[in-house]
């Protein structure tokens, strides 16, 4: 399969890429840059924020809810208008937002991490109906944050754990039983990053590390893999007219002088069709 440089901006940390429906743009983030990044077919913007920014989802024709290190805001895209929503551990400067999408509900769920990666101060909330409730704590690094086609099925993972978990939902979209291993990578050493799921159900996961996106069936077996052109490949997303386009953003920081792509955003055409992103519902 031939990748393609979707953006050969260099991001330090680029993460969170949301393929936007009504404006088939992408955006993604460079988190250790707390910049925001959008590109369409008539070329590339972006906006810089006082603090780490890490996810958003969508809210309607230019604008975003943002997850910040310390809250989540809505984003105008064409003002620069930031409106906060609610605190997201806006007491705890050790941490800071990563991995985050909504789910079929319209809700918004948002993984926390030490900046400095230290072990288990780590969660994950839910923002639904205007409430933000903990769902996961005593995690590391929170990513692969996303949902089965229906709702039956969120999963998520702790980076350094090598494990993807899978937790039943409810008929309101929250967790309805203990998270269950869905794939345990450590027997490969595999570091999960971000991840989507596909109308079929399976889950495209970005290894930390290992240059690729690897695609689980619904019952957690290896199937195929996507290489890409850096070797810190952070999240995917699927995009492009028809959804058969898979996006990953790359981080920069830490790669050495043999991966001069590193924090490049790539594009590969796919034969799997992707979930449209859930609209969020403030």
């Amino acid at each position: 399969m031939a990748h393609l440089i979707f953006s050969d901006t260099l991001c330090s940390l680029g993460e969170g890429p949301l393929w936007h429906p009504w404006e088939e743009a992408l955006y993604w983030f460079d988190i250790l840059g707390c910049r925001l990044y959008r590109r369409d077919q008539k070329g590339e913007q972006s906006w810089e924020f006082d603090r780490h920014v890490s996810a958003a989802g969508w809210l309607d024709k230019g604008r975003l809810l943002i997850a910040s290190e310390t809250d989540l805001f809505t984003f105008d895209t064409a003002t620069g208008a930031e409106e906060r929503v609610v605190a997201l551990e806006a007491d705890v400067p050790e941490t800071r937002s990563n991995d985050g999408r909504a789910d079929p509900w319209g809700g918004f769920w948002i993984g926390t991490m030490a900046k400095d990666a230290s072990p288990g101060l780590g969660s994950i909330y839910r923002l639904y109906r205007g409430e933000l409730r903990k769902l996961f704590g005593e995690l590391t690094i929170t990513n692969a944050i996303c949902f089965a086609p229906g709702g039956a099925y969120a999963y998520f993972a702790d980076t350094p754990e090598m494990k993807i978990h899978r937790v039943a939902l409810d008929a309101d979209g929250w967790p309805a039983e203990d998270p269950k291993v869905f794939v345990d990578l450590s027997g490969e050493r595999l570091r999960p990053d971000g991840a989507v799921v596909d109308t079929q159900g399976n889950l495209w996961n970005a290894q930390w590390g290992s240059g690729r996106v690897a695609c689980y069936s619904p019952d957690g077996r290896f199937m195929t893999a996507a290489g890409f052109a850096a070797g810190q490949i952070s999240c995917p997303a699927f995009g492009g007219p028809d959804y058969t386009t898979l996006f990953a953003t790359s981080a920069a920081d830490g790669a050495g002088a043999d991966d001069p792509l590193a924090g490049a955003t790539f594009s590969i055409p796919m034969g799997f069709t992707g979930q449209r992103e859930h609209q969020v519902k403030l």
